[in-house]
């Protein structure tokens, strides 16, 4: 038996990283998966080779109208979502005094307003659900898992508008855990250091994205990279199937009495293991 069995997820920006990652592990523990990426043809084919059930939906989920539709695929696809991870994102790293106002929206449409609109979404399925489970007596519970970064937490030179965006997510989760905690919905989320992803590699090797006609350079400069020993207690950055363990964690039924809490999992990196 597997920690997911009979349970469906979504989870954004799982074709790739640490997203694909979890993805995986679901889908190993029992989980029926929707994968999403901004990139149609990337989706589909790591919904090809993840052997388990999936149903893809890809689009750009800041777009207004485009969360209401990847609930609706997914519960056109599984019958209704019991998970959902918000972990879609990417960097567009700057110092303040040379950023534009585009360049900090764009990471407060991905990280922030996303994450709100796909909660809103979920609204009128999982809130009248649960109405109908109490008035049978029974619970079931359901899960937001919302993926932040110590950089929102302990801010980080050159990401402002990351950072920012990113501490939004942690008042998001709290929020609606509060709001919520009554429809047995619990709302977490994980706030994740050095992970090793596109976005983290070195500049020479992540490449770049396109948004808007924009051309954007991930990864960060190879020194940085080479202090993690360093700055990381346990000795080096995470892998991505080290990251989507706790976030299993918290869609699992282990975790039902866990809510609104934000779990580091950093390798103890920049005060990562404070209380």
């Amino acid at each position: 038996m597997g920690l997911l069995d009979g349970k469906a997820a979504i989870i954004t920006g799982s074709a790739r990283g640490i997203g694909r990652a979890t993805a995986e592990l679901f889908i190993r523990e029992g989980a029926k998966v929707l994968i999403n990426d901004i990139d149609g043809d990337v989706a589909e084919q790591a919904a090809g080779e993840i052997e388990g059930e999936t149903a893809v939906f890809a689009g750009d989920l800041t777009k207004p109208g485009i969360c209401d539709d990847l609930v609706a695929k997914a519960n056109e696809a599984f019958g209704e979502a019991d998970i959902v991870v918000n972990n879609a994102g990417y960097t567009w790293d700057g110092v303040v005094h040379k950023m534009s106002d585009e360049q900090f929206q764009a990471m407060l449409d991905i990280h922030t307003i996303v994450p709100f609109r796909l909660t809103r979404a979920l609204a009128p399925h999982w809130r009248e659900a649960a109405k109908q489970e109490a008035g049978q007596g029974t619970e079931r519970f359901r899960k937001i898992i919302n993926v932040t970064s110590i950089s929102g937490t302990m801010g980080n030179a050159g990401q402002a508008n990351y950072s920012a965006a990113k501490a939004g997510v942690t008042g998001l989760t709290k929020t609606i855990a509060k709001e919520w905690g009554q429809f047995k919905i619990n709302v977490n989320a994980v706030a994740f250091g050095f992970v090793e992803t596109r976005l983290t590699q070195a500049k020479e090797k992540a490449g770049a994205i396109e948004r808007g006609g924009e051309k954007i350079e991930l990864g960060i400069p190879e020194q940085q990279r080479a202090m993690a020993s360093m700055i990381i207690p346990l000795g080096r950055p995470a892998q991505p199937a080290e990251a989507a363990g706790p976030v299993l964690f918290l869609a699992s039924d282990l975790a039902n009495y866990v809510h609104g809490q934000v779990l580091n999992v950093t390798g103890g990196q920049f005060g990562g293991m404070y209380a």
